[in-house]
């Protein structure tokens, strides 16, 4: 019987065989903890980090989860517009399109970066 976490192994190997990231078009990925929300944007041809946002930092505790994650979006889009970067590709990590990876994507969409 395969576990819960051998499945997300297994999704984020068939994504990442598919989604990479270059200088023109970097890789946005997203990294989903029980309590916080992770962003970064990776250039795999040189394996750097260029830019990286969470809500670890975040002051008011009372806003949903998906609200902080859809501010996180907003902010990564505008440090990313900042380094000129404007079109990304979208690495969920194999977890499934919808709710905080969702509202991430819709908050760099909204920042202004194109998928």
């Amino acid at each position: 019987m395969i576990g819960k976490k051998e499945k997300l192994k297994r999704r984020h190997r068939a994504i990442r065989s598919r989604v990479i990231g270059t200088a023109e078009k970097p890789r946005l990925q997203v990294f989903r903890s029980l309590n916080h929300i992770y962003a970064q944007i990776i250039d795999d041809t040189t394996g750097k980090t260029l830019l990286s946002e969470s809500d670890c930092k975040e002051a008011d505790k009372k806003k949903k989860r998906a609200v902080k994650a859809f501010e996180v979006g907003e902010r990564i889009a505008k440090k990313a517009e900042e380094k000129k970067i404007k079109k990304v590709v979208f690495d969920r990590k194999g977890y499934l399109y919808h709710g905080r990876v969702k509202a991430v994507a819709e908050g760099a969409r909204k920042g202004g970066l194109q998928f």
